[in-house]
């Protein structure tokens, strides 16, 4: 009797949650954000901005703010005059840009871009919040929505991605993509496809980071129309809005660069494929044969038809969208950290990365076998659950596609949790109820991992380990370029990885930072640095460099000196800086060294 009564009170609370859900993910985010706030808050005070992305990001919403064009994003801080070609579009800078622009009235220019780098990033978390609730509610149970927000704790790489400073736009991104799996999850028909053509219109508008999963849902959506007939209407729905989104997207957000015919960002390119994309789905779904083998074939004819297009169309545009040439990817790409395999990381990294993802896997799957019965749920969650098992993929391409990972696996972990949890707690033993509804949980959301590696020996650092994280934290930090702002004001030729951070936090240019577009100016920095002294001074005419900036002990330097050990970091390393060079003087404890260039 006593357990009938607390199976009704239960049941009493799990409804009322459900009626407000909206409001709890509302008061998680608030949550959420004050624990980001107070984990992040002296970084922020700091302006840490520790990406290049992050301190590029503010200088774009500065430029924007100061009057630069709303279709020109190239950086003119960078390579002066010419500027440097930045792919990005305006979509991210506008509530960075917002914030400042209402809080610079009433704490001053400075104290409202920290104000705004630290509010921004976690704007989208909400949006993000709300995508994996709906998400959890539409395939698992409508009771189920708070089980994802617990799930959140423990997806670090993805919960990084939204705290202070970071203000570029991976956050709003992940918040998208989001949105767009709610929506393919969506049982009303035309609410869904509307959504999901929505989201990636203005995903695509922001950046093609997702373009594979938005291609997946995008194929679902063709998929669940061959399949049922009645998929029609959330067919046209998204043909329409991600037609009409995207040509939206483009006239408004494409940059003046983003209008030629580049592989990297919405350009010309992927306007016609998606307007075709759209075109052939309308036509396909209005016309909807009865019987589904030939809507197979009108469906198969039609992705031939869009991929014959962008090959003879686009032909540049099949191999890596970075277009980068094979000296750029070997002296710099092939360098950045994010961009290598999960393999490559020490296993640490590694298994707390993929912690999340290998449990939501293993919840996809049982969610997909508990929804089988119910043939239009089952495709949905086979749908929602195919750009999942795609990012646990591609972490054995790139490292970078982690957060994306650790967002589409949190609902199969929901999943995980919400079937086998109430297999213990209906046990009449109390020890196994509560020792095995625990286990489930921490099993279920990848919290057994990074718990039990707290538990473990800390990794033994290396005094040069050491030395290296102390230099990239010095020569972020924004005191640390006092001395080096007092300088009169010229062209700094400095690392790639340090110039946006330069061109921030002091009034000096620079030449260039890590952005692929800009192959010519990397690959010169590159060779400037592992050439010979005589090399780096035409390279430096060349920029009409006014000084150089080096930072020692930097992880920069150790590919410098490992791959160019007679160059020219490797002599300046030494001491052996050549006539030409003359130093300027910096507080004894700068992380920098700094010359004046003799032209």
């Amino acid at each position: 009797m006593s357990e009938r009564k607390d199976d009704i009170v239960i049941g009493r609370v799990l409804a009322f949650l459900e009626r407000h859900w909206m409001v709890l993910v509302l008061a998680a985010w608030m949550l959420f954000a004050a624990w980001f706030l107070a984990k992040g808050w002296s970084t922020a005070l700091a302006f840490g901005l520790g990406d290049t992305d992050d301190n590029m990001r503010m200088s774009q919403a500065r430029a924007l703010l100061a009057g630069q064009g709303w279709f020109d994003l190239r950086q003119y801080r960078l390579n002066p005059p010419f500027g440097a070609d930045i792919h990005w579009s305006r979509l991210v800078d506008l509530p960075l840009a917002a914030i400042i622009l209402l809080t610079r009235p009433f704490i001053g220019g400075a104290d409202a871009e920290r104000t705004a780098a630290a509010i921004a990033p976690i704007l989208p978390y909400l949006v993000l919040l709300f995508g994996i609730a709906l998400t959890a509610r539409r395939l698992v149970d409508p009771r189920a929505f708070l089980l994802p927000l617990i799930a959140m704790v423990v997806a670090g790489l993805a919960n990084s991605m939204f705290m202070p400073d970071r203000v570029d736009h991976h956050g709003w991104q992940l918040a998208l993509l989001s949105i767009s799996i709610a929506g393919l999850a969506d049982p009303k028909r035309v609410r869904g496809g509307l959504t999901l053509g929505v989201t990636t219109a203005l995903s695509f508008a922001i950046g093609l980071e997702m373009i594979i999963y938005l291609a997946i849902a995008g194929a679902a959506v063709a998929l669940f129309w061959v399949v049922d007939a009645g998929e029609r209407r959330r067919a046209i729905a998204y043909a329409a809005s991600l037609g009409g989104g995207v040509a939206f997207s483009f006239l408004v957000f494409a940059s003046d660069a983003n209008r030629q015919a580049v592989c990297d960002a919405l350009s010309p390119v992927w306007l016609s494929d998606l307007l075709l994309a759209s075109a052939l789905l309308l036509v396909l779904a209005w016309l909807s044969p009865a019987d589904w083998k030939k809507r197979l074939a009108l469906g198969a004819g039609a992705a031939v038809v869009l991929a014959a297009f962008h090959a003879l169309a686009w032909p540049h545009c099949l191999t890596r969208l970075e277009g980068v040439s094979p000296e750029v990817y070997d002296l710099w790409l092939s360098k950045v950290r994010e961009a290598r395999p999960i393999y490559r990381h020490g296993w640490q990294t590694a298994s707390v990365i993929l912690a999340l993802p290998v449990t939501g896997l293993i919840g996809w799957t049982l969610l997909a076998w508990r929804n089988r019965i119910d043939a239009d749920l089952f495709r949905r969650t086979i749908a929602a659950a195919l750009p999942a098992i795609t990012a646990f993929g591609l972490l054995f391409w790139q490292t970078r596609t982690g957060p994306a990972a650790q967002v589409l696996a949190v609902t199969g972990a929901v999943a995980i949790v919400w079937v086998l949890a109430p297999i213990f707690d209906r046990s009449s033993q109390p020890l196994i109820r509560t020792l095995g509804v625990a286990a489930v949980a921490l099993i279920g959301f990848g919290a057994v991992v990074p718990l039990a590696l707290q538990m473990a020996p800390a990794k033994t650092t290396t005094k040069r380990e050491v030395q290296i994280n102390r230099a990239n934290r010095l020569c972020n930090f924004i005191g640390s370029y006092r001395d080096v702002g007092r300088q009169p004001k010229g062209v700094v030729f400095t690392f790639v990885d340090l110039a946006p951070r330069l061109i921030t936090v002091t009034h000096h240019d620079s030449i260039i930072g890590p952005y692929h577009r800009n192959g010519q100016q990397i690959v010169d920095v590159m060779r400037a640095f592992r050439g010979t002294p005589d090399e780096a001074r035409a390279i430096f005419a060349k920029y009409k460099a006014d000084y150089l900036l080096t930072c020692p002990d930097s992880s920069t330097t150790t590919i410098f000196r490992s791959e160019a050990p007679k160059g020219f970091y490797a002599q300046l390393s030494k001491g052996e800086a050549p006539g030409w060079l003359t130093p300027v003087p910096l507080a004894d404890k700068s992380p920098f060294r700094m010359w004046r260039i003799a032209r």
